[in-house]
Order: structure tokens, then sequence, then C-alpha cells
């Protein structure tokens, strides 16, 4: 997930006061600027150039209590794939990097959401090790100008940079927006749980192996 040949510029800053992260990241397909504050309050300014894709990264950050900015500009002109997979790579980036060595956190959560007919479970592990299961069919191809297979993409992506082990399932649902839009409130909701501090730990790493 690396510019597929682009050459590239990656430039995240080291983390800040508190756990901030900003990272500046441009290849030939796009150009992204994200700042992120885990110990937020839900504020976020998003412009990707895909509509939906703002909605549901809005979403995330009000429910996670994230403060989110974003400014993303990609070859739309081609499709949304290029900028929907970099976000998401950024996003997954600047979430590793403001949790540094993760100490005191909670680590594990889970988070089932419905919206109306729809129903989605979503469990996060912020395990250091990155990996997704994905189980979040749609009936159609599209959501507004976001395909709904980059849905998928952008979660699976996000959940190797972040470093995080994330599980989720769709239990019950017709319409696909009601579908995308609980998925991520879930992973919102899991995300706001497991990145709290546990003041029992305070100074310790959340594994065993006092790593992750």
């Amino acid at each position: 997930m690396q510019g597929r040949g682009a050459e590239e510029r990656a430039d995240p800053t080291d983390a800040g006061p508190g756990r901030t992260a900003q990272i500046s990241r441009e290849t030939r397909e796009t150009k992204i600027e994200l700042r992120l504050d885990v110990d937020g309050s839900g504020r976020a300014e998003v412009s990707t150039g895909v509509g939906f894709l703002d909605h549901m990264l809005e979403s995330l950050a009000r429910h996670a209590r994230f403060d989110l900015t974003i400014e993303a500009s990609g070859d739309l002109h081609v499709d949304a794939h290029h900028t929907v997979e970099d976000v998401a790579i950024v996003l997954g980036q600047a979430l590793d990097r403001a949790l540094g060595e993760r100490r005191g956190l909670r680590r594990f959560a889970d988070a089932t959401v419905p919206l109306d007919e729809a129903l989605v479970q979503v469990v996060v592990d912020l395990s250091g090790r990155g990996f997704a299961a994905i189980e979040l069919p749609f009936g159609g191809e599209m959501i507004g100008t976001l395909p709904t297979e980059m849905v998928s993409h952008f979660l699976r992506s996000f959940a190797v940079e972040g470093r995080l082990t994330l599980h989720v399932r769709l239990q019950a649902g017709e319409n696909d927006h009601h579908r995308a839009e609980a998925t991520f409130k879930a992973l919102a909701r899991a995300l706001e749980q497991a990145t709290r501090l546990d003041p029992r730990i305070a100074d310790q790493v959340p594994s065993t192996k006092g790593a992750l």
C-alpha cells in the first residue's frame, strides 16, 4: 500500500504533547494532510472530495471523541479508489503514532450499533498487529460517489496501518447507507473505549510480552 509504483513523500511528524499526530503524505495519486487528537471532543473538518467518505469520517470522529482534520485531494477523475485507500492509510498511521507505546490503554473493546434496520458489531484490539476480518456485504455498487467495495478496503487499510486487530460483522440490515454508517459508528465507539487510559496500569503496556 505504498504508492503503487509512484514516487511519494511521506512526512509523519512526531506526536506532540498529548496523544496527537500530524501526517503529510503526497504521491502521484493523492495529497493528504491529516491531524488527529485522540483525546478530543469529536470535532471534525474533513474534505476528501468523496462526499459519503467525508460523512463517515465526521461520524467516526464525533462518536470516537477524536478531533480530526483531513484535507485530501486525489485522482477522482480516475475513480475514488486511491483517495479512499490513502486516507485510510494515513488515518491508521496517525492513530498508531498518537498512541505511542500504548501504555495504559484498555486495549480491547467492542460495540454493536443499530441504525434503523441495520445492526453492526465491531471488535477491536489495539494489539500492535494489523489484521482485519470483515463480513460486511452490500446490495449495490455505490453509495453516492463511494464504491461500496471500498468500505471494507478502507477498514482493512486502516487496521493494517493502525496496527490493530479489527473484526466487523453485519448482524442485520437492508439499506447500504445504513449498513455503512452503523459500521463507522460502531468502529468509533469501540475505538473510544479501547483508547481510554486505565489509571491502574498507567505506566504499563497492556501485554504480558511488555510491548505491543
